[in-house]
């Protein structure tokens, strides 16, 4: 009787022919690639061996570059080229010259997205910054500091899309009078406020989305601080003692300084992972309640709203922001280089 009960649980899905013979395909492609990867580099390791001894250098530098420069030539700079031309297009195909950057500057849903994603640039990289160095600062070379770092550096582990999954039960609403399962609502109704939709309301919903982004970046701000804060020179801090500086004139007399290439880097790539956000806004709010930046109008106006020349114009201006904070990075770090 017991054997005939657990029989159905027992049973295992029977896989047909045709899965296994997709399985296999999938299998023999990756094989064949294998062998072609392979063949290629075989074929670079011969050539260049056999080349002639006048000028070798350059032609095995041509030969071993080649690859990468194909790769790249049709994996960046042909797919930019071709955005780049859609964003000058109708959604038919028919030229339209600046038409769609004019919409984009124009129209009132456009500019609070371009609203939302320079609150975003200036608070998240300034905030997680700061936060990361005082953290960094104060923890330095104190008791626990590897405990201390790893609390902070935690949520850097953790994908975007989890993150805002934890942060949205954080702000998780209920109707006044139920059991409220949010931490702040809780806190609310504990001092006797009313619940409040948290991420419903604009324009503070952008800003409980920004804490996310911060308490994310924070870690890697305070790990990359901190380890340009214990490559200072003690001897620095000394003479400035002897000098009679306070501890604040000289962490920014001499501290800062110091790091300051640090703090470039930290700033910049904060910076760009801002403007390419896309996973906190979409998870949490899905860009409604005026939450929307470029990324996610992006991915919304090309792939749900059948508008895929606005979306390659949304692209074309993202990467347009992007350009500046790369060349200030490169300008800022060959200067602190000259100056050691």
């Amino acid at each position: 009787m017991l054997s005939t009960v657990m029989a159905p649980a027992l049973q295992l899905p029977m896989r047909s022919d045709n899965f296994w013979a997709e399985s296999g395909g999938k299998v023999g492609g990756a094989l064949i690639a294998v062998a072609i990867f392979l063949a290629v580099v075989g074929l670079l390791m011969f050539f260049a061996d056999k080349a002639p001894k006048r000028g070798r250098d350059a032609i095995q530098l041509g030969l071993f570059v080649a690859p990468a420069l194909l790769l790249l030539i049709f994996g960046l700079v042909w797919p930019a080229i071709q955005t780049i031309r859609q964003s000058m297009t109708a959604d038919d195909g028919t030229w339209n010259g600046f038409d769609n950057f004019v919409t984009i500057f124009t129209d009132p849903v456009m500019t609070t997205v371009l609203r939302n994603t320079i609150i975003w640039v200036i608070l998240v990289p300034l905030g997680a910054t700061i936060i990361g160095l005082a953290y960094a600062v104060f923890i330095d070379r104190s008791k626990g500091e590897k405990v201390l770092k790893s609390l902070v550096f935690m949520p850097m582990a953790i994908s975007f899309v989890g993150a805002s999954i934890i942060w949205g039960f954080m702000y998780e609403y209920r109707a006044e009078g139920f059991d409220q399962i949010g931490f702040l609502n809780q806190v609310l109704v504990w001092f006797g406020q009313e619940p409040q939709q948290f991420l419903n309301t604009p324009p503070g919903n952008t800003f409980f989305l920004i804490i996310v982004m911060i308490w994310i970046q924070t870690g890697f701000a305070m790990v990359v601080l901190s380890a340009a804060i214990k490559g200072v020179p003690a001897e620095l801090h000394e003479a400035a003692s002897l000098d009679g500086a306070s501890a604040w004139q000289r962490f920014w007399s001499v501290t800062v300084p110091w790091i300051r290439g640090s703090l470039v880097v930290v700033v910049t790539t904060i910076t760009i992972a801002t403007l390419k956000v896309f996973d906190i806004v979409r998870t949490m709010t899905g860009g409604q309640f005026e939450t929307s930046v470029v990324a996610n109008e992006m991915y919304s106006r090309a792939f749900r709203l059948g508008q895929p020349s606005i979306g390659a114009a949304l692209a074309v201006v993202l990467f347009v922001m992007v350009i500046p904070i790369i060349i200030y990075n490169v300008r800022v770090l060959r200067q602190h280089k000259e100056a050691r």
